[in-house]
């Protein structure tokens, strides 16, 4: 059974010194993926999906040709360096590549070596199959809200860049879980992957309801002011370090303001770009958050406040960047910069077509 995770509570009661913002709470609620073994059975982040036997595996039209990133490593290629590279951290005085890594290199490269001698086209020519990125239970996550008849949402994406932001090309998918009978057991991979990033590693969830507050620019001027005045702070009772006397709305965004991590609902960071509303192309329904994909859980330095209690200490560990294996970044997912990816749905209609944004 996966181990529990809970957000400490916040150094602060936003609602308490700022009743303003009160009205602006939004439901969300923290994933928490952490590697595992999830089945199709199961909430989770990289996992294999109950997917129907008689359905088409999606696969991603476009010519991916253009691409030159200079990264183009097959899926079973990353897992394996991945693995190396855990071996490694657990045991810095151990072997560069032990004789299993060394046989399952060979066998990677023979499968490779046999592809070419088919006469297989360019893999970034070929529709690439995409890559399961979240299966999402209703039973798990009630803040789904899926459209009528459906309890399950899967997200999956392109492992390649795409314009306009150089990102994964996302599919959303709604069903009802009761009407697979048939379950598409070997799905297809893709030959390669554009990055590593692109590759979520299988990760078990632990849903954990939270409240969220919005980013401070997404307040309005005259809010934005309120958290600006220290003054408040202070008549509010905030046990708030000094220090932040001159930046106070620092604090409220590090502290206080938007969950970091994978996460349903609730408010999205910003930081790239300010607000702007995105529209249903169907209806014009103003959409909201649906799914955030992150690409760490929570920030180093005092944005370790959002580390579950579970993991502060190793948060802490001063070598737990080393290898690539931060305890911040369990699903090993990385879109933009370190950034998030933000899918949007219509609220009246989830059916309708979604957007995504990296911030």
């Amino acid at each position: 059974m996966a181990v529990e995770r809970t957000t400490p509570p916040r150094p602060v009661d936003v609602s308490a010194v700022f009743p303003e913002l009160a009205p602006l709470a939004r439901s969300a609620v923290r994933l928490h993926p952490r590697p595992g073994s999830p089945t199709v059975a199961d909430s989770s982040v990289g996992g294999p999906l109950l997917w129907p036997a008689g359905e088409p595996w999606p696969h991603c039209e476009a010519s991916h040709l253009h691409l030159d990133s200079g990264f183009r490593q097959s899926p079973a290629d990353v897992r394996l360096d991945r693995r190396m590279r855990a071996r490694r951290h657990a045991d810095h005085s151990g072997p560069a590549v032990t004789p299993a890594e060394e046989t399952a290199r060979e066998r990677i490269a023979a499968a490779y070596a046999e592809r070419l001698e088919a006469g297989s086209p360019e893999p970034a020519d070929c529709p690439v199959p995409l890559l399961p990125v979240a299966q999402l239970y209703l039973r798990d996550i009630p803040l789904l809200r899926p459209p009528g008849g459906a309890d399950l949402l899967q997200v999956l994406w392109c492992p390649y860049d795409h314009d306009p932001d150089n990102k994964p090309s996302t599919a959303l998918f709604w069903r009802s879980a009761t009407d697979v009978a048939d379950i598409l057991t070997t799905p297809p991979q893709p030959y390669e992957v554009n990055y590593e990033g692109y590759l979520p590693e299988p990760c078990t969830l632990t849903p954990e309801a939270t409240t969220d507050y919005p980013n401070s620019l997404d307040l309005s001027p005259r809010m934005r002011l309120m958290v600006e005045d220290w003054n408040r702070w202070q008549a509010g009772g905030a046990d708030v370090d000094s220090s932040y006397a001159a930046y106070p709305r620092e604090y409220y965004d590090i502290h206080l303001a938007e969950a970091p991590g994978w996460k349903v609902g609730g408010w999205p960071p910003w930081g790239r770009t300010d607000p702007y509303h995105r529209y249903c192309t169907v209806c014009d329904a103003h959409m909201v958050p649906l799914l955030t994909i992150a690409s760490f859980e929570w920030d180093g330095g005092e944005g370790r406040s959002w580390a579950p209690r579970q993991d502060a200490e190793a948060s802490l560990a001063a070598d737990s960047r080393c290898c690539g294996q931060s305890p911040s970044r369990p699903t090993k997912v990385e879109v933009g910069s370190t950034d998030n990816m933000q899918i949007y749905v219509c609220p009246t209609a989830p059916e309708h077509p979604h957007t995504d944004l990296v911030q």
